[in-house]
C-alpha cells in the first residue's frame, strides 16, 4: 500500500486495520501524532488527511486516502505555520503531549473560520483535551492565527 505523508510517498505492508496512528508512529517513524486514548475523545493523535482534521487512531490504514499532513510538515522548513507561531506567541504549551493534535485541529478551523469567535473556538477544539488546561491560551492563539492568516 502507498501512502503520502508530510509531501513524501511511502510504501507500506502493514495490515488493513492498522490505525493509521499505529503506522505513522511505529512504521515511518512520525512520532509528532501522540497516542492518548485510542477511541478518538482526546485529540492528541489529530493529522490532516486531504486537509479535513481526523483522529488518527479510528483510520484504518485500508481507509487513508489522499495525502496525510502530521505537525512535522505542517509549516515549511524556512516558516512556521501561523497556527504554530501564534502558539509560540501565546505561549501556549506547558506539558505539550497535546499539542501537535490542538495544532492540527486549529489549523483546519481557521482555514474555514476566518474570525472566529469565542464560542464557534470552542466548539471546534472541544474535541481536543488539554491536561493542563490552557485553553485560555488555546483561544487567544487561534485568533491570532485566524487573523494572520486572513492578513495574508
Amino acid at each position: 500500500m502507498k501512502i503520502t505523508v508530510n509531501g513524501t510517498q511511502y510504501d507500506i505492508d502493514v495490515e488493513s486495520d492498522m490505525p493509521l496512528l499505529w503506522v505513522l508512529r511505529d512504521e515511518l517513524g512520525i512520532t509528532g501524532p501522540k497516542y492518548g486514548c485510542g477511541i478518538a475523545q482526546c485529540g492528541a493523535c489529530t493529522v490532516h488527511m486531504n486537509g479535513e482534521a481526523v483522529k488518527s487512531c479510528q483510520v484504518a490504514a485500508e481507509d487513508i486516502v489522499g495525502e496525510v499532513v502530521t505537525i512535522e510538515g505542517l509549516g515549511t522548513p524556512d516558516a512556521m505555520h501561523a497556527v504554530q507561531s501564534a502558539w509560540v506567541e501565546h505561549q501556549v504549551a506547558q506539558c505539550g503531549y497535546c499539542q501537535s493534535g490542538q495544532m492540527m485541529t486549529a489549523a483546519a478551523f481557521v482555514l474555514e473560520t476566518p474570525a472566529p469567535t469565542d464560542e464557534k473556538i470552542d466548539e471546534a477544539m472541544s474535541s481536543n483535551l488539554c491536561r493542563c488546561g490552557t485553553y485560555p491560551r488555546i483561544r487567544a492563539a487561534v485568533k491570532t492565527a485566524a487573523k494572520n492568516l486572513s492578513d495574508a
